[in-house]
């Protein structure tokens, strides 16, 4: 039975673990794949390009966001992130779930052209556990981790904007919340296509 692909969207504050839970989402679940986004922020020591991002300069970045070829974007501590088009579409035309790690800028644009979106939120365990793991990272300023917990606050008050919430406080739990949730909305009937299975079911041979 054929099935458009999903487009899950994941959003949480930096530092909440959403690459961890993802990483371990893709190695065990099957038929989903990771949307690279683009960016225009420096790599970072071991990042690769096409690989982690897909790194612009920002001239680039918007020119492709006036040609329509980004889904959305955004403007975050300083520089842009956004979701390419061609990637996303192309994949789910062929039944294959795609997920997004995005802001809830990001996912706010979405919503308004995807209403088929699956929307996440991943939440961190505590207040003081999210300030630790972000001061913990031993990669920004002062002003950077300021920055951050300013824009994690504002993120988690988008909370009731998501369909589902997961609760990041046991990273075995969370991957497996997530993956029931896929698991869930790969069975909805209107996610499939229900007369051509009925169709061929009823066939006579």
């Amino acid at each position: 039975m054929f099935r458009r692909g999903l487009l899950v969207v994941l959003s949480g504050p930096s530092g909440v673990g959403k690459n961890t839970l993802l990483n371990l989402l893709l190695a065990r679940m099957a038929g989903i794949r990771y949307s690279i986004s683009a960016t225009t922020r420096p790599p970072r020591a071991g990042e690769r390009d096409g690989v982690d991002y897909f790194f612009f300069e920002p001239e680039k970045f918007l020119a492709m966001a006036d040609a329509g070829e980004l889904l959305e974007w955004a403007h975050f501590c300083g520089h842009y992130y956004g979701t390419p088009r061609s990637y996303v579409e192309g994949s789910i035309a062929r039944g294959t779930d795609v997920i997004l790690d995005i802001d809830t800028q990001g996912a706010a644009l979405l919503k308004k052209k995807l209403l088929e979106g699956v929307f996440v939120f991943l939440m961190p365990p505590s207040w003081q556990a999210l300030e630790q793991r972000i001061r913990g990272r031993g990669k920004d300023t002062e002003e950077s981790i300021k920055e951050r917990l300013n824009r994690a606050r504002e993120e988690i008050d988008h909370l009731s904007d998501y369909q589902y919430v997961i609760l990041n406080d046991d990273l075995e739990r969370a991957v497996g919340e997530l993956e029931a949730i896929i698991l869930a909305e790969r069975c909805k009937v209107v996610r499939n296509d229900v007369a051509g299975f009925l169709a061929a079911f009823f066939a006579k041979n």
